[in-house]
């Protein structure tokens, strides 16, 4: 059996769950671990897809404040509307009193038999043929470590970032996680909240941010080992910035498509 990315642990009430926080779902300096914006978002949508008996199609976390280890997340499962298809459904996530998340979902399928995509994976090299990345420098063990990340020669690395401004914000990648996670809409959710990894190379320098909000839109899932990360930066002003990002299958299938709103931070202001 394999072991979940989170240990999100239901309770009596089939609308609570739990979720204890360990420095493997956090990130930052070992003395100032956080929750990952991208699990909280994962666990809410985990949560929701358990609680409806639906798969997610899209949900949006509003990120509130932080969580820190060792204290334990409550998700508590709201079900606003459930009709033949769809369920309509919200999401607060809790620390005690402080609320930390807040996630909108709504979750279905319909029988339908139509099925396209107009996005097409983009053209560069396998996984094996790519080099290891490293987005920030590493703080020891956290969350960052269970996720691979390749490029083609390792472009996006931080040692490669020259203070040049990109001329298209773009940047692409492929991700998987450490331990062969299965795949899911929860995961998909985990590697999105990398969208803010693509100010620094858009900027040509040490940058990230603190993501306001993280949306995911799912389109399907498929089997798949690698996840091919295609993020877009579209602009910063104000010290404010917007990206986006689509999450393609080794095989070229567009599984979801994700957006954030970013607090920008270069290092060094």
């Amino acid at each position: 059996m394999t072991t979940p990315f989170f240990d999100l642990r239901g309770s009596h009430n089939p609308h609570r769950w739990h979720l204890p926080l360990t420095p493997a779902i956090c990130v930052g300096p070992p003395e100032h671990l956080f929750m990952y914006g991208g699990i909280g978002l994962a666990a809410s949508i985990s949560a929701l897809e358990q609680t409806c008996g639906r798969p997610v199609v899209w949900a949006t976390a509003q990120y509130l404040s932080y969580a820190r280890p060792p204290s334990v997340v409550d998700f508590d499962v709201w079900i606003s509307n459930a009709g033949k298809y769809t369920t309509q459904a919200r999401v607060t996530a809790h620390v005690g009193e402080t609320e930390v998340v807040s996630v909108m979902a709504a979750l279905g399928a319909r029988p339908d038999t139509r099925d396209h995509q107009w996005p097409k994976m983009p053209d560069i090299p396998p996984p094996d043929d790519c080099l290891p990345v490293m987005l920030w420098t590493d703080d020891g063990d956290n969350l960052n470590r269970r996720i691979e990340r390749r490029a083609p020669q390792g472009r996006y690395d931080l040692k490669n970032r020259k203070g040049e401004i990109s001329a298209d914000g773009r940047m692409q990648m492929w991700l998987r996680t450490a331990e062969d996670v299965p795949v899911d809409a929860a995961l998909l959710a985990v590697f999105a909240d990398y969208v803010p990894s693509g100010f620094g190379h858009a900027l040509g320098v040490w940058a990230g941010g603190n993501s306001l909000d993280n949306t995911l839109r799912v389109l399907k899932i498929v089997p798949t080992r690698w996840v091919l990360a295609e993020i877009s930066i579209s602009g910063i002003h104000a010290g404010v910035g917007h990206g986006a990002m689509n999450l393609f299958a080794e095989t070229g299938e567009l599984m979801a498509v994700a957006s954030q709103t970013v607090i920008v931070r270069v290092r060094g202001d």
